[in-house]
């Protein structure tokens, strides 16, 4: 799994899974529950995943939406 990006806008995660998910690319939101630990004020960023072989394709997805993207491939 190669990591998207990732974010503390808590309205970021959803919005580029709906998109995906509606092309047909399967994604992961890793350290939701991350605020049990941080007490739910939005510290620790959230990060969206999604397989290998599907990088470029969602990347270039969310690049046309103007969603920036980690640039680490």
């Amino acid at each position: 799994m190669k990591e998207l990006f990732r974010t503390t806008d808590p309205t970021l995660i959803p919005f580029a899974s709906a998109m995906l998910r509606a092309e047909g690319i399967e994604c992961f939101d890793l350290d939701v529950h991350m605020s049990i630990l941080e007490g739910s004020i939005g510290v620790m960023p959230r990060r969206l995943m999604v397989a290998d072989q599907h990088y470029f394709r969602a990347s270039a997805i969310l690049r046309d939406n103007d969603v920036e993207i980690s640039d680490k491939p």
